[in-house]
């Protein structure tokens, strides 16, 4: 299928009857489980070089999210792709797998996905390591991802033209990527239009007034972050620093909100620092969980 995703995917069954794909590595027999943790239009295919990293000495789960990746893709009209419905999955996954103490690794929207997660059950969460996302309120939004909530142009754009994972190949990397790079990232929103519901679906879910669906979820998970200020829960900032989307305005909220802990800017990374910055992106984290 694809020459840089060498693993053996499982599915679990959710309560709404959808498929979520996931990979589960490393030692099984272990309590402790990293989740990894990806955002629009990505899939775990972004972490494929930090999970055998990983693997070597945890247990890693890497989730693709509903309609994303190799997961189910309901069609919009069936599935309501809000952020509450993307936590709700990752917990039952949580529940399935018996976790009782977990990590997070998060990028993009799996800041939001990840901290709803974790504020429901903050007794639990062990390590964050937080990548070029956010979990926190803002209207600072590019134009070209407003572009895409534009109901009419950004359903043409995103579904009919596949432009914004095309697109986000050109603006979320400082690195050209290589045939089989660009082939991964686009493999599972090529073909029917149907397969790109999700990431139009992620830009819609993006919260800009109190009266959308998503608002109260996030002002929720926002009000929780306090939860895991302070040293008691090891903390770990990375971020690219040429990010066209979550620029380094957000590390600085991020900052404020936990002040302390370790931070690393890669001036010449985009969005996807795991491409731009390999591979001290990937040894980084693997030494914030070997210490």
């Amino acid at each position: 299928m694809i020459r840089q995703y060498p693993f053996q995917g499982e599915y679990f069954t959710l309560s709404s009857g959808h498929k979520l794909h996931y990979l589960h590595e490393g030692d099984r027999n272990k309590e402790s489980v990293i989740f990894l943790l990806h955002g629009n239009p990505t899939w775990s295919f972004f972490y494929r070089r930090l999970i055998p990293m990983l693997m070597r000495k945890h247990r890693v789960v890497a989730v693709d999210n509903l309609g994303m990746g190799l997961s189910d893709k309901p069609r919009a009209t069936d599935y309501a792709y809000t952020l509450e419905n993307h936590i709700q999955n990752l917990c039952e996954l949580k529940n399935f797998l018996q976790v009782k103490r977990f990590s997070l690794v998060m990028h993009d929207w799996g800041g939001a996905i990840g901290m709803g997660m974790a504020r429901l059950y903050p007794k639990e969460v062990e390590r964050l390591v937080v990548m070029n996302s956010a979990a926190f309120r803002s209207l600072d939004i590019p134009w070209r991802i407003m572009l895409g909530k534009m109901p009419l142009l950004g359903r043409f754009l995103i579904s009919n033209l596949n432009l914004f994972a095309k697109g986000a190949l050109v603006m979320a990397m400082k690195r050209p990527p290589s045939p089989e790079v660009v082939k991964g990232f686009l493999y599972p929103y090529e073909g029917d239009k149907s397969n790109r519901d999700a990431i139009y679906a992620f830009v819609q879910d993006i919260p800009l007034t109190k009266k959308h669906p998503s608002y109260q979820t996030l002002l929720e998970i926002e009000k929780s972050l306090a939860l895991f200020a302070g040293k008691s829960i090891p903390k770990l900032f990375l971020w690219g620093g040429r990010d066209f989307c979550f620029h380094q305005g957000f590390l600085k909220r991020w900052q404020q909100i936990w002040p302390g802990p370790k931070c690393i800017v890669y001036e010449k990374a985009g969005h996807y620092l795991l491409e731009d910055a390999y591979p001290r992106v990937q040894r980084e984290i693997y030494d914030f969980f070997s210490c």
